[in-house]
């Protein structure tokens, strides 16, 4: 609706002062992100949006609150309590320099961005879409307090994915990393709260995922074999499925001719197996294609229905489900790319 410039200026004062009275403190953004949403919520024409700073070294941060005006444009507003200093002056930079992502409204700043891929641990193929995941489940997540077996089930976890076995592993990977044990902590304390929007979709909601989508959720039995180029591979396909491992361990053991050929063999869920071996039937064949910077080929022996009552299947069931979610939401988000 048109918006008079009294209203406006109305709007602008409150502003001001809802922006003084937000928390400084570092863990307390997500508290200052809730009080601006339920401010917003009444003045919806001002399309209002929060731009948090987080230096590094510090406890503090500053704010900035965008106004869309009533003849077009975009105000910014800076308050700052303490020395008075506006954090958009104090660093002499632009508002969305601090920040590499905005989500739904939901931002992430260059700090926290920097932490969670130090804290990946990896380069990611999907680095970007992992990013947008992480910024979209911290609007999910509440700040209710976390027992001491889900912290220490989410350090574990953390852990085990890196095989890093002892504290001594542990901190020689943090300093490797340049992840501080503060910053360590407050990660994992994300990841457990992380952990109980996944378990949202445990029990029924895994239940009626498994009931839908069946075939997701068979177990295989299969053998493949990677290697740099696909010739060597389409030879290995050559001849019945039932003998393809022989023909691959017989080229292995075979001198000058398993040069960067990897075999693997296993039974186990669907959705585990890589990407080329999950929809082909019993009995036949795939490859070579492309395949994590390489070629695969691969047989399947054996498809086996999904077992409803299996806890592997139900927990695959459910991360696949909480996947599923974190697809379509990311779809339906509004994503702002500031630095990448």
């Amino acid at each position: 609706m048109p918006i008079d410039q009294n209203t406006f200026a109305t709007d602008l004062a409150d502003a001001v002062a809802l922006l003084r009275r937000l928390p400084p403190a570092r863990d307390a953004v997500r508290d200052a992100h809730r009080r601006v949403r339920d401010w917003a919520a009444e003045r919806p024409w001002l399309r209002a949006d929060l731009v948090v700073d987080e230096p590094p070294g510090t406890t503090r941060v500053g704010y900035d609150l965008l106004l869309e005006h009533p003849e077009g444009g975009t105000v910014a507003l800076s308050a700052e309590v303490d020395d008075g200093v506006p954090w958009l002056v104090d660093h002499s930079t632009h508002w969305a320099a601090g920040q590499v992502v905005n989500v739904d409204g939901h931002g992430l700043s260059i700090f926290t961005a920097l932490s969670t891929i130090r804290a990946l641990g990896a380069r990611d193929r999907q680095l970007h879409e992992r990013l947008v995941d992480h910024c979209i489940l911290l609007g999910e997540v509440e700040d209710d307090t976390l027992t001491v077996a889900e912290t220490q089930q989410a350090a574990d976890e953390f852990r085990r994915r890196r095989g890093l076995t002892t504290r001594a592993r542990t901190l020689e990977w943090l300093a490797d990393s340049g992840l501080s044990e503060d910053a360590f902590r407050e990660h994992i304390k994300t990841q457990a709260r992380i952990a109980r929007v996944r378990e949202r979709f445990a029990g029924d909601p895994a239940r009626r995922y498994l009931a839908g989508h069946p075939e997701r959720f068979t177990v295989r039995r299969a053998a493949w074999v990677t290697g740099p180029r696909p010739e060597p591979l389409r030879a290995l396909l050559n001849g019945p499925v039932t003998e393809f491992a022989n023909r691959v361990t017989a080229t292995l053991l075979a001198p000058g001719e398993a040069a960067g050929l990897r075999l693997e063999a296993a039974a186990t869920l669907t959705p585990r197996l890589p990407e080329p071996l999950r929809d082909i039937p019993a009995g036949t064949a795939a490859g070579p294609v492309p395949y994590d910077g390489g070629h695969l080929a691969g047989v399947v022996y054996e498809v086996v229905p999904p077992d409803p009552e299996s806890p592997e299947v139900l927990d695959a069931a459910r991360d696949t489900a909480f996947q599923a979610w974190l697809d379509e939401r990311r779809c339906a988000s509004e994503i702002k790319w500031f630095w990448l």
